[in-house]
């Protein structure tokens, strides 16, 4: 049975999609069984594992209306290695017509369950606002991975997220859970990263991985060639930091 993890924060900008792609590869590159799960309308996850999300015959948003199952819809990403249950903007539509249906945040969490045995890990890649996809990617998850910059806005935005997570652990998951923070798009020489990490190292404990993600040309420019940066440039630093962060995860999940 996969452990399915949603890569969210309210926050746009601080790296989710990245994350998510270049996690799934990274850890389908020390062999890991991964299905990426894109719950953006922008479709960007989908565009960033190679797929051509304007040729897609059936996507997410088909599979939270019932109109097409997981197994149906996914794709695999041929140079990542690992599958994708792709989006596009029609999943824009899925936020009015979910809220008259019956179990409408569940929706994601009943069709994974047709495919999570199929795989060690599924990652979701969650849109920048609470939203009713959002929360879909919270019910169905076992817990959350948080990217964040670190940055003086990024701990203001942290607290709202939290608390989010809470709220669904206590009424609606009662599996869910943070499994950590991520510091990401890291400048070391920047006096102010280094105090944030300081400080969420010192309010989070164990919570902060221990793989800080550099800022990086080499990732920046890897979506645009439709390949994942891990794949892009492998010894560029980015590339190297994603895939010990992948690793990092696997060693976190076995000890949990």
């Amino acid at each position: 049975m996969a452990k399915i993890f949603c890569i969210a924060n309210q926050k746009g900008g601080v790296g989710k999609t990245t994350t998510t792609v270049n996690l799934a590869a990274g850890l389908a590159q020390i062999g890991q069984r991964v299905l990426l799960v894109d719950l953006d309308p922008q479709g960007n996850a989908t565009m960033g594992a190679g797929i051509n999300k304007a040729l897609l015959k059936a996507s997410t948003y088909e599979v939270l209306l019932g109109l097409a199952n997981s197994k149906i819809a996914r794709v695999t990403s041929e140079v990542g290695k690992f599958d994708v249950l792709p989006a596009n903007r029609e999943l824009a539509g899925a936020e009015v017509e979910l809220v008259d249906m019956e179990k409408r945040e569940r929706r994601l969490k009943d069709a994974l369950a047709e495919v999570d045995g199929e795989y060690d890990f599924i990652l979701i890649d969650c849109p920048p606002a609470l939203s009713m996809l959002t929360l879909n990617g919270l019910c169905a998850a076992h817990g959350v991975i948080i990217p964040m910059q670190c940055e003086y806005y990024a701990l203001e935005g942290l607290s709202d997220l939290v608390n989010t997570i809470k709220k669904v652990h206590a009424n609606l998951n009662p599996d869910l859970k943070i499994i950590g923070l991520l510091r990401v798009m890291f400048d070391p020489r920047m006096t102010l990263s280094q105090q944030v990490s300081a400080q969420l190292e010192q309010h989070f404990g164990d919570k902060v991985f221990k793989t800080i993600i550099p800022r990086n040309v080499r990732l920046a420019e890897a979506p645009s060639y439709g390949v994942p940066g891990v794949c892009f440039d492998p010894t560029s630093k980015g590339a190297q930091a994603y895939v010990a962060f992948g690793a990092e995860m696997v060693e976190r999940i076995e000890s949990m």
